[in-house]
């Protein structure tokens, strides 16, 4: 789901690279939809400029037919828009193309481990987004202090175990308080709980 030049670099990075494999890669997004009838990949790279439907669009449709994918968005795009629409949509990690190879496949393994990777730049305005939401808390959701902890770590891409590790507590307790937080939400993914916790400033 990148420009070809450098979908075909990474494929062969991919396929090089010891405990990685490549199912697939497709310039766009109806005929990655129609493979995934068939194909049920941990991890999906999507670009954003892509022809027909826009990557953004995409991750909702990936999403929409495999919720258990992980999405990382691998893009030139870093305004605060295109970010926020597709970790909203389920991206699960938001990478620049000009990351270093070795990072994207670092990524890659951490994204399939829970995390959520992002390039500094593009974390920053993620909080950035997060500390100038205006909408009002719903008095409906109350958190805990520590599923609180425990949101603004994924909101900060953190992985299950960085976060036990962050608050000495073992990732068993940590998927526990995510359970709480996902009902609390009413939400049903990592992706969702950090959008609805951006828009609506929960943390």
């Amino acid at each position: 789901m990148i420009v070809e030049f450098l979908r075909e670099g990474l494929e062969q990075l991919i396929r090089e690279t010891r405990g990685l494999q490549c199912v697939g890669a497709y310039g766009m997004c109806s005929l990655l939809l129609e493979e995934l009838s068939v194909r049920s990949p941990d991890v999906i790279l999507v670009d954003i400029g892509l022809p027909g439907l826009s990557g953004v669009e995409c991750v909702k449709l990936i999403k929409n037919q495999n919720p258990r994918v992980n999405i990382l968005m691998l893009t030139v795009y870093d305004d605060d828009q295109k970010i926020f629409e597709s970790i909203y949509n389920g991206a699960s990690g938001y990478l620049l193309k000009k990351t270093p190879p070795a990072k994207i496949l670092e990524a890659v393994r951490e994204i399939n481990a829970g995390g959520a990777p992002m390039t500094g730049k593009i974390a920053r305005r993620v909080l950035n987004m997060f500390q100038q939401a205006n909408v009002p808390i719903p008095q409906e959701i109350e958190l805990s202090q520590r599923e609180k902890d425990i949101l603004l770590g994924l909101v900060e891409g953190y992985s299950y175990k960085m976060i036990g590790e962050r608050y000495f507590i073992s990732i068993d307790t940590v998927r526990t308080h995510i359970k709480h937080i996902y009902d609390k939400l009413h939400v049903h993914s990592k992706s969702q709980a950090v959008a609805k916790a951006i828009r609506e400033k929960i943390i």
